[in-house]
């Protein structure tokens, strides 16, 4: 740990930012079968304060140093990719917008300097087409014209002030309606719509969207046409284990289901995104706390067969590295990292 810090603080930052994935990603290979965690959700403010109360407030008031801070610890833990949940909640932006109002931060554009720090440190993001709109209503936002028509315009002002950036990846499709069997058509419209979009603003990034419901899919040729209709490059399938709709021991089913049909489709890639929370008290209605490193190496294990890369919701405020300057969350937030470091998940 010392040698590293003295090797980092001795490198110019376009040096750390060419040399540290590449190095990492090398020392993070499977542990036993199990594949490393390469990326996480990200965010400026968690949507439900209840849920997020150990954060949300912290986060609130971080500089553009600790949001640079942050972006390179998370760089160093050895994950790729960082999926921002959202540019705007609540009527209000994470940006510098003329479509919205500007939530009060310790930062002037936090989006900015993330990105920024992304460049430098090799970071890759999914950047959030969402939320324009109420975020507990996701069928009205994904329906509602005038909804859409910000939305469109949002993603227009996002990629005028923002694509130049190396590590603007992709697009991230917040919106979601559970999987009843299938999809139903407002969600495949929504993703076609926003993909089409995307497509015209920033040619070659990827997309991404991150589905619940796993558990309730059908293995059958409807499902495969969806999955062929849809226009979108990875979905990051809910584990669902956080939020207690599937155990440990059924994910690795789910999982199975979903590859088959991914293979006859062979179109968008299989992905995981692992919920490595708990609840303080009642689901959805309480805290989020770290999970007991124990699960989540289980969920790991499950979902690894199946999937090409494994994602976390999430590193802000449940993981944080011993002595960051840039803390946010829980403390047993420092165990999660210690644990997943020691199995070799982290770095």
């Amino acid at each position: 740990m010392v040698s590293r810090r003295l090797f980092l603080k001795s490198m110019g930052a376009a040096a750390v930012g060419s040399a540290l994935i590449p190095n990492l990603m090398a020392s993070l290979k499977d542990v036993k079968g199990i594949k490393p965690i390469e990326g996480s959700w990200f965010e400026f403010q968690h949507h439900s304060a209840i849920e997020g109360k150990y954060w949300n407030p912290t986060l609130l008031d971080f500089t553009a140093n600790q949001w640079d801070y942050k972006i390179k610890e998370i760089a160093q833990s050895g994950i790729r990719y960082l999926v921002l949940l959202d540019t705007a909640i609540y009527d209000k932006s994470f940006y510098p917008s003329k479509l919205l109002p500007q939530h009060q931060m310790g930062c002037e554009d936090p989006l900015e300097v993330v990105l920024t720090a992304a460049d430098k440190y090799g970071i890759r993001f999914f950047v959030s087409n969402g939320f324009y709109g109420e975020w507990t209503n996701p069928a009205f936002l994904m329906s509602d014209k005038s909804v859409e028509r910000l939305r469109l315009q949002a993603m227009n002002e996002i990629a005028e002030k923002y694509a130049h950036h190396k590590s603007f990846y992709g697009w991230y499709y917040p919106n979601e309606t559970g999987i009843r069997g299938h999809y139903d058509e407002i969600f495949m419209n929504y993703v076609n719509s926003s993909s089409a979009e995307a497509s015209k603003l920033t040619p070659g990034k990827k997309t991404l969207i991150a589905p619940y419901g796993t558990r309730n899919i059908a293995e059958d040729e409807k499902y495969v046409r969806q999955l062929e209709q849809l226009d979108v490059d990875f979905i990051a399938y809910q584990d669902e284990i956080g939020v207690e709709k599937t155990t440990v021991e059924e994910s690795g089913a789910f999982f199975e289901r979903l590859y088959r049909m991914h293979q006859k489709a062979a179109k968008a890639k299989l992905w995981a995104d692992v919920e490595v929370f708990s609840f303080e008290g009642d689901v959805y209605r309480s805290a989020l706390l770290p999970a007991p490193t124990e699960r989540v190496i289980e969920q790991l294990k499950a979902v690894s067969p199946y999937v090409e890369k494994i994602l976390i919701y999430q590193y802000m405020g449940l993981i944080n590295r011993d002595g960051t300057y840039s803390y946010a969350g829980h403390p047993d937030s420092y165990r999660l990292h210690k644990g997943l470091k020691k199995q070799g998940y982290l770095k």
